[in-house]
C-alpha cells in the first residue's frame, strides 16, 4: 500500500453543523393538495432539465432532436449492413459483365439497382455471417435501451414543459429568447410561492448552480489540482494531453453515478468516504473497481471502435468533400474546456465565452506557419492546379473525358490537395502581433500560465496553447483511438491514484444546507481556497494543498458575481471584491492624473474614431491598442504599470455606461459620472420595470430581448476587463515576490510529498519555483532589474472612455456596484434586502457546512 500514501489534508469548515435530519434533505413526497412542484424530490435533475430545455430551445426542438438521434443510429447500422451484405461490388466496379439486352452487340448501360443483390440472397448472406448477427443483436439491445431512455426523458421533460408554461409563465415559442438569468430569477421567485426545496425558505443563484453543476465542479477541481491522469510525457511526442469523451465518460462512471460509485445518489457522498478511518480499504476497493471497468473497456473495445469509425466516416466524409480544409480548422479541446472553465459556469456560458475567443485564437495559431512549408505549399498548389486546369478544360470540350477510368477521382484528389495547400499559405496583406493576440485571447478565456506572457512568439508557447486549441483532425483521431487507449489509462495510470482520489473527495466535500454535498472549491471561498499570488494574500488560510491553482477561485468568484448581480456573496468574498474595487480605484486614479502628459497617438485615435465608446467590445480593443501604442520606448516595468492603469480605467469608466443599461430590478446604480453628466449613448437604453424584457410599458418583446442581449454583452465585457486586470496584478506580484509564487503542485506533491518536508526545504534554503503542472515547460526567469517596485511612469488614458479634453474628475466619487462597477459615494451599493427567515436553518449564511 505504499503507493497509496497521500498528503491531502482535511479541509475543516468554519460554518456550523447541518441541521438534524440533513440526510433526508432533499427527499419529500409532495402532498396531493399542494402544488405539483411543491417539494421536488430530486432538484438536481429538475434544475438540470430546466437548463437543458432552455439550451435546446424548448420542448419541441428537443423532442425532434431526440427522435432524429434514434433514427440516425438505426440508419448507421442498417446502411452498414446493407453495404456489407447486399451489394455486388463486381458489378459496381465493372469487373463482371452484365447484359440486359436481347442483342449482345448493343452497348451495356449498368444502373445502380443492378449492383443490388436480391432480397433472398441478401438475407442468406446476413444469416451466414455470425459475427454480423452478433453485432446486430448488440446494436438492437443498445437501441432498445436508448428508446426506453428516450420515452422516460420525454415524460420527464413534459413536466418541465408544464413547469415553464404554468409556473414560470414562459411560453415555449419565446423560450429561446430568454436569458438564463431571467429564467433563474423566476425560479427563485417560484421557491417563495411553491417551496420546491424543503429545507430553505429561499433559494439563491449559487444553490441552483451547485445543483446543476455538482459533478462538473468536481471534475474542474480535479483537473485544476492535476489529479486526473490526462497529461503524459511520451518519447518523440514530448508533453501531450489525452482527454476524450470516452475517457471523461469513464471518469464520471467511476466517481459519480456508476455501480459502486462514490456517491449514493445525485446529492450525497457515501458516508464511508467522509471518514478517514477506512481510507486504505476504500482505496483498495476503488482500485479494484477501476480494474474491472478497465477490463470491461477492453472487452467492448472492438464494438466501440467499429462504431467510432462508422460514425466518423458518415459524419465527416461529406464535410471533407464539400470543404476539404475543414479538418485543418481548429476547435477547443475537451481538456481546454475543462481547464478554462470557471467553477459554477454553465455549458452555454462557457460556450459563449470560448466562441468569442475563437477568432483571435485562430489568428494567433496562424502566426506560426512555417515559411518553408509556405514555399512548398505554393509550388505543390501550382503543379496540382495546372493539371486540374487541363482536365477541366478537356471536360468542358468533351464530357466523355469523365468516362475515362480514374479521371473523376484524379479531379477530386487534385481539388482536395489544392485546398489543403492553400490552408498553409497565409494572407500576404496581414501583419500578426502575437503578444496583442494573446492578450485578446486572455480577455475571453480568462486563464493563461505566467510563462506565456512575453513569450507569445515562441513555438513552445504555441505548442502549449495547441493543447487547448487543437486541430479538428487531431480531435477526430483522438476519439478514434480512445477505445484502445482509455483502458490502458484506467488500469495503468488511474489505479495508483486511488487513495489520492478518496482523500480528495473526503477533504474537499462539504455539505450545504438545502443543497447537499458539493465540492468545496465551488463555494469560491478565498479564505479556504484562495491563492496569495492572486490578490488573496492576507485573506486566505489555505495551504498549498487547499489552494486552487491558476487563480481559479478568484476569477470564478468575479465571474459568478458579474454574471449573477443579485447574488450576495459571503463576508470573505465581499471583502475580496471590495479590495479589488479599491485597487482598481487607485490604479485608475493614476491614469486620470497622467492622461494629459502624453500626446495623442495617431493609431489609437483612428481606432477610437471607428468605434462608439458605448460599445462594450470596443473597450477591450482599445485596451489592447492603447497598451501597444507607446510601448516601444518604455521599459518593461513602465509597460506593466501602464497596462494595469489602462485596464483599471476601463473598469472604472465602463461601469457608469454599463450601469445605465441595467433595469431597476437588476443593478441599482446611477448612470451618471462624478460631475453629473450622463455618458453618451446611454439615455436611449435606460430601462424601467421589473423585467429586462419589458423596457417600458409600450416596448415590444423584441426590444426586451435586445435589452437582455445587451446586458449580457456588457457583463461579458466587464469580466474580460477584470480578467486582464487580475492577470496584470498577478504578474506584478510574481515579479516583486517570486519566492512566494507557486503555480501548481509538483508531481511529488501528488504522489506523497508532505507539508513538513516542504517546510524543511524552505528553512534549508531557496528552492526553484515549481512550474505549472498543466504547462511544465521551462522558461527563463525575469531578470533582477525587472522585479523592482512598480513605478508610476507616464500613463496614458485610452479612447472610448472619456472624451478628449474632459476635465479630470475627483477619484473618490465612486463606490462599488453589485456588478463590480461604480456609483457615487452618496449612493450606497444597494443589494436586495434579505428576507427574514423563520427557522434557525434559514438564518445560516450561504456558506459551507462541515460534513
Amino acid at each position: 500500500m505504499a503507493h497509496f500514501e497521500t498528503q491531502y489534508q482535511r479541509l475543516e469548515s468554519s460554518s456550523t453543523e447541518s441541521p438534524p435530519g440533513g440526510g433526508d434533505l432533499l427527499v419529500h413526497v409532495p402532498e396531493g393538495t399542494k402544488s405539483p412542484w411543491h417539494h421536488i424530490e430530486n432538484l438536481d435533475l429538475f434544475f438540470s432539465r430546466i437548463s437543458f430545455c432552455r439550451a435546446r430551445n424548448g420542448f419541441t426542438c428537443m423532442l425532434i432532436g431526440e427522435i432524429f438521434e434514434l433514427m440516425q443510429f438505426i440508419f448507421v447500422v442498417a446502411f452498414t449492413t446493407f453495404l456489407i451484405s447486399c451489394v455486388d461490388y463486381d458489378i459496381l466496379f465493372a469487373n463482371k459483365a452484365l447484359n440486359h439486352s436481347q442483342h449482345p452487340s448493343e452497348p451495356i448501360k449498368v444502373t445502380l439497382p443492378d449492383a443490388f443483390l436480391p432480397p433472398n440472397v441478401c438475407s442468406a448472406r446476413i444469416q451466414a455471417n455470425s459475427f454480423l448477427i452478433c453485432i446486430l443483436v448488440i446494436a438492437g439491445v443498445f437501441w432498445i435501451h436508448r428508446l426506453v431512455k428516450f420515452i422516460y426523458n420525454i415524460c420527464c421533460y413534459w413536466e418541465i414543459h408544464s413547469f415553464y408554461i404554468n409556473a414560470l409563465k414562459i411560453p415555449m415559442s419565446t423560450l429561446p429568447y430568454y436569458t438564463w438569468q431571467e429564467v433563474q430569477a423566476r425560479i427563485v421567485q417560484i421557491q417563495k410561492e411553491h417551496q420546491i426545496c424543503i429545507h430553505k425558505k429561499e433559494l439563491t443563484e449559487l444553490d441552483i448552480y451547485h445543483r446543476i453543476l455538482r459533478f462538473k465542479n468536481y471534475m474542474v477541481a480535479m483537473v485544476n489540482k492535476s489529479l486526473l491522469p490526462i497529461r503524459f510525457r511520451l518519447p518523440l511526442l514530448g508533453d501531450t494531453v489525452f482527454y476524450t469523451r470516452g475517457l471523461k465518460y469513464n471518469f464520471e462512471l467511476i466517481f459519480f453515478w456508476g455501480p459502486g460509485s462514490l456517491f449514493e445518489n445525485e446529492w450525497s457522498l457515501k458516508a464511508e468516504y467522509k471518514r478517514a478511518g477506512n481510507r486504505l480499504e476504500l482505496a483498495e476497493k476503488l482500485s479494484t473497481r477501476i480494474l474491472w471497468i478497465g477490463i470491461a473497456n477492453f472487452l467492448l473495445c472492438p464494438l466501440i471502435l467499429i462504431w467510432q469509425i462508422l460514425y466518423a466516416f458518415f459524419s465527416y466524409t461529406e464535410i471533407l468533400k464539400r470543404e476539404p480544409g475543414s479538418l485543418g480548422a481548429r476547435c477547443w479541446s475537451l481538456y481546454g474546456r475543462c481547464y478554462l472553465r470557471h467553477f459554477n459556469e454553465l455549458d452555454h456560458e462557457l460556450h459563449s465565452r470560448l466562441s468569442k475567443g475563437y477568432k483571435p485564437a485562430s489568428k494567433y495559431m496562424n502566426c506560426f506557419i512555417s515559411p518553408l512549408l509556405t514555399i512548398v505549399a505554393k509550388n505543390v498548389a501550382f503543379f496540382a492546379g495546372s493539371i486540374l486546369a487541363v482536365l477541366i478544360a478537356l471536360t468542358i470540350y468533351d464530357e466523355d473525358v469523365l468516362a475515362v477510368e480514374h479521371v473523376l477521382t484524379t479531379v477530386t484528389l487534385l481539388g482536395v490537395g489544392i485546398t489543403v495547400c492553400r490552408s498553409f499559405i497565409p494572407d500576404q496583406h496581414l501583419v500578426f502581433c502575437p503578444e496583442q493576440l494573446l492578450r485578446v485571447i486572455l480577455a475571453h478565456i480568462h486563464y493563461m500560465p505566467d510563462h506565456w506572457q512575453g513569450n507569445a512568439h515562441r513555438y513552445e508557447t504555441r505548442d502549449e496553447f495547441a493543447q487547448l486549441f487543437q486541430y479538428k483532425a487531431v480531435f477526430i483521431l483522438e476519439e478514434l483511438l480512445s477505445p484502445i487507449i482509455t483502458p490502458l489509462i484506467l488500469i495503468i495510470c488511474l489505479r495508483p491514484k486511488s487513495l489520492d482520489i478518496v482523500d480528495f473527495f473526503r477533504n474537499f466535500t462539504v455539505e450545504v444546507v438545502g443543497v447537499g454535498d458539493t465540492c468545496s472549491f465551488a463555494q469560491m471561498d478565498v479564505r479556504q481556497h484562495g491563492h496569495p499570488a492572486w490578490m488573496s494574500a492576507g485573506k486566505t488560510e489555505a495551504s498549498i494543498y487547499q489552494q486552487a491553482e491558476d487563480g481559479k477561485t478568484e476569477l470564478s468568484l468575479m465571474h459568478f458575481a458579474i454574471t449573477n448581480p443579485k447574488w450576495q456573496p459571503p463576508r470573505e468574498s465581499t471583502a475580496f471584491i471590495g479590495f479589488l474595487k479599491e485597487r482598481v480605484h487607485r490604479d485608475s486614479s493614476v491614469a486620470l492624473a497622467q492622461q494629459a502628459v502624453l500626446p495623442e497617438n495617431a493609431l489609437f485615435s483612428s481606432i477610437q474614431s471607428l468605434q462608439s465608446e458605448s460599445e462594450p467590445h470596443s473597450l477591450i480593443a482599445n485596451v489592447i491598442a492603447g497598451s501597444s501604442a507607446l510601448g516601444f520606448h518604455m521599459s518593461r516595468d513602465g509597460q506593466a504599470s501602464r497596462h494595469l492603469s489602462e485596464v483599471a480605467s476601463a473598469l472604472r469608466s465602463f461601469s457608469p455606461l454599463q450601469s445605465a443599461q441595467q433595469p431597476s430590478s437588476g443593478f441599482q446604480a446611477s448612470g451618471r459620472d462624478g460631475e453629473g453628466a450622463q455618458p453618451r449613448g446611454t439615455s436611449a437604453m435606460t430601462a424601467s420595470g421589473a423585467d429586462a424584457r419589458t423596457v417600458s410599458s409600450g416596448s415590444s418583446a423584441w426590444e426586451g430581448q435586445l435589452q437582455s442581449m445587451i446586458l449580457s454583452e456588457y457583463a461579458s465585457t466587464e469580466m474580460s476587463l477584470h480578467a486582464l486586470y487580475m492577470h496584470e496584478l498577478h504578474k506584478q506580484h510574481t515579479q516583486l515576490e517570486p519566492e512566494r509564487h507557486t503555480w501548481h503542485r509538483r508531481e511529488s506533491d501528488e504522489s506523497g510529498e508532505s507539508a513538513h518536508e516542504e517546510l524543511d526545504t524552505q528553512r534549508g534554503g531557496p528552492v526553484p519555483i515549481p512550474r505549472s503542472a498543466s504547462y511544465p515547460f521551462s522558461s527563463p526567469r525575469q531578470p533582477a532589474e525587472e522585479t523592482a517596485t512598480l513605478q508610476t511612469g507616464f500613463q496614458r488614458r485610452y479612447g472610448g472612455i472619456t472624451d478628449p479634453g474632459t476635465v479630470h474628475r475627483a477619484p473618490s466619487h465612486f463606490s462599488r456596484l453589485p456588478l463590480g462597477g461604480w456609483a457615487e459615494d452618496g449612493q450606497s451599493a444597494r443589494h436586495p434586502e434579505p428576507v427574514p427567515e423563520e427557522s434557525s436553518e434559514d438564518e445560516l449564511p450561504p456558506q459551507i457546512h462541515k460534513v
